[in-house]
């Protein structure tokens, strides 16, 4: 399965039409990172629009299950891509699901997810909380000032004894 993410991969970049046409069922749907649905032909349309201009695309498998003549394929994705004079890096996750059709595997779903940055992450866990008590169960813990106001009566004080006796009203 790995050969064929290879194939993949190599097709996107080098636009090579007939590889991702050897590759993609005519049945094939795929949903990118950002929610956007596509069949097969609009795959290969986008090999020829300038807006998308991959420099490399590495997918490593990391488990293939197979299920009769079909197999599930999961695993990691790093596209690298120019806009403008910037190289952007994505990376994320794949599945993507091929049939057995006469000795070839072709792809009839692909789903892709975007894995969130490192740097978002530590940008997040330098953020400090700005309140007094970060945490608060109401009714558990009242807080220092509740003790002062109404100190614990000694144990065996038989005013507190009558108290607990009478009815609640």
């Amino acid at each position: 399965m790995q050969k064929l993410e290879d194939q993949w991969s190599d097709a996107v970049v080098k636009r090579d039409q007939y590889g991702l046409e050897l590759l993609l069922s005519p049945l094939y749907v795929g949903i990118s990172a950002s929610g956007e649905v596509s069949t097969r032909n609009q795959q290969i349309a986008l090999l020829y629009t300038k807006t998308t201009d991959p420099l490399t695309m590495e997918q490593r498998v990391i488990s293939a299950r197979m299920l009769g003549d079909i197999a599930v394929v999961n695993g990691t994705y790093i596209t690298r891509r120019k806009n403008g004079p910037e190289t952007l890096e994505e990376r994320g996750i794949f599945t993507h699901v091929f049939q057995r059709v006469r000795s070839n595997w072709l792809c009839i779903n692909s789903q892709r997810t975007v894995v969130a940055e490192d740097s978002s992450a530590k940008q997040k866990a330098a953020k400090k909380s700005n309140a007094d008590l970060p945490f608060h169960v109401p009714f558990l813990f009242k807080g220092a000032d509740s003790a002062k106001q109404q100190p614990a009566p000694p144990p065996g004080d038989p005013q507190t004894a009558q108290q607990q006796q009478q009815p609640q009203q």
